[in-house]
């Protein structure tokens, strides 16, 4: 298990994290979220031991990381760090790269788990070109590989599929945290992208003005955002005064709605005004006007005309189980 207590680390003078504290499971994968500089990078460098950090304290089980004053090299055997930069030997080819990392000591053993990776990260067809020449989104399934490599028992990602295809984004995501659960290990993963949070994720962190504003289980956090800012985070969210959705409201706290939990009704309900159509694939994202001022976005199954007024329904479920703002 994972533990940090009271972890605090500043730039100089400038403060980025204050205070943080939370706890990692076995085999619990956590996504870290928040807007760029909110410190997500900050704090899987200090968890790895790469920054001194002002105070607080760290501990993997019974083995605790002290930062770069106390040890030569960042890192221990049971942990490894994905950072965004790959580390790689650019002149080793792919496969030379990820057998740095396993035994010598045991060719068969190295073989298969090399072959494995191999196939786990889609490099067969490049195992014997030189890293050198990969592109970026190869690059980094060749460092997720090595990663890997030696089972580690608690693994840091920072931003892990940021440079891969789209296309095979989905895949990789599917292979490697399938991969995470069959050998228990122990996740906490930076990123901005929540199709990397809401399917493998048990918990998310976020992170804002130095500090861990929420840390709840995925599908909570989701449902029952306590801010805006989480929504936004997991999703295209609107804040809506309660009293516009519904007129018989004694209210006018606002609630969050995602996109797609608003209704387009041609007769009754909240009254906009279309602006714009996004073409989505299977459905289209619309821009329209609150009372001449204020932007909503909801969903709909085809464009509609700018100009046109639409009226806009939430379920009474979606309005009960928010918390009001």
């Amino acid at each position: 298990m994972l533990r940090v207590e009271g972890l605090s680390f500043a730039y100089d003078t400038e403060s980025v994290l204050e205070e943080i504290g939370f706890e990692l499971g076995a085999g619990e994968v956590i996504a870290v979220m928040g807007e760029s500089g909110c410190g997500k990078s900050t704090l899987l460098r200090l968890l790895y031991g790469e920054l001194p950090f002002v105070q607080g304290s760290i501990h993997w089980k019974d083995f605790e990381i002290k930062g770069p004053a106390y040890q030569l090299l960042p890192g221990a055997p049971f942990m490894k760090y994905l950072a965004q930069d790959f580390d790689l030997m650019p002149f080793l080819s792919v496969e030379e790269n990820i057998r740095k990392y396993l035994s010598v000591h045991y060719p068969e053993e190295s073989d298969r788990r090399a072959e494995e990776l191999l196939q786990t990260m889609e490099l067969v067809e490049h195992r014997n070109k030189q890293a050198r020449y990969l592109s970026g989104g190869q690059q980094q399934r060749v460092a997720l590989a090595k990663v890997l490599a030696q089972k580690p028992e608690l693994l840091l990602l920072d931003e892990p599929f940021s440079h891969i295809d789209h296309f095979r984004r989905n895949y990789l995501r599917r292979n490697l945290f399938e991969y995470l659960k069959q050998e228990g290990i122990s996740c906490l993963c930076a990123t901005h992208d929540y199709h990397d949070v809401l399917p493998f994720a048990q918990r998310v962190m976020v992170l804002k003005d130095r500090e861990i504003i929420d840390l709840r289980p995925t599908r909570d956090i989701y449902e029952h955002p306590a801010r805006f800012y989480t929504a936004s985070l997991l999703g295209e969210a609107n804040l809506i005064p309660i009293d516009i959705l519904k007129s018989y409201a004694s209210t006018t706290r606002r609630i969050i709605v995602y996109a797609h939990e608003l209704q387009a009704s041609g007769k009754s309900g909240m009254e906009v005004v279309v602006v714009e159509s996004f073409y989505m694939g299977s459905y289209y994202r619309v821009k329209g006007m609150l009372e001449g001022k204020k932007e909503i976005f909801f969903n709909a199954p085809a464009a509609l005309e700018p100009g046109k007024k639409v009226f806009l329904n939430v379920a009474l479920e979606t309005i009960n189980k928010r918390l009001p703002i």
